[in-house]
């Protein structure tokens, strides 16, 4: 069902200057690490503070500051992903570390809208010393090992 798709990105103009082209594939390449790096990044602080790190610093500031870092860094990994898989499409829709990382994405992702979602969220954050929520716990610790899932998937298919 996804192959038709795949052959026909991989046949288009951009897929061909992205596998032809010295400079911009491993430019595009190196803004998914950057996005990468900037999710992750802003990602663990907010984790370790949600599992129960940094409880003298407020939750709410550092979610101000971190959030849409995390945000950026995913917005730029998503789009420079989406050009690293147009250079060769018929490979990724038939590996099966892709759909995994896929799954794992989706899931990091859902996680954070969930928590974003608790109503409590706003409410205790701006307290200084307030222990997070125990689901909040829960929500840090999946969310660190959801990311570190979808880093390792994508670094492995790398390599085969």
């Amino acid at each position: 069902m996804l192959e038709p798709l795949a052959a026909a990105l991989q046949a288009t103009g951009l897929s061909e200057v992205l596998r032809a082209s010295v400079w911009l594939y491993p430019l595009v390449n190196t803004g998914h690490v950057v996005g990468i790096a900037l999710l992750f990044g802003a990602i663990v602080p907010m984790d370790l503070r949600l599992i129960g790190a940094f409880r003298s610093v407020p939750l709410e500031p550092l979610a101000a500051a971190l959030v849409p870092t995390a945000v950026a860094g995913l917005l730029l990994a998503l789009a420079t992903g989406a050009l690293l898989f147009a250079t060769r499409p018929l490979d990724y829709v038939v590996e099966p570390l892709f759909g995994i990382k896929l799954a794992l994405l989706a899931a990091a992702v859902l996680n954070a809208l969930w928590l974003r979602l608790d109503p409590h969220w706003r409410r205790l954050g701006a307290a200084v010393g307030v222990p997070p929520r125990p689901g909040w716990r829960w929500h840090g610790a999946l969310s660190a090992l959801l990311w570190l899932g979808v880093i390792t998937a994508g670094r492995l298919i790398g390599y085969r």
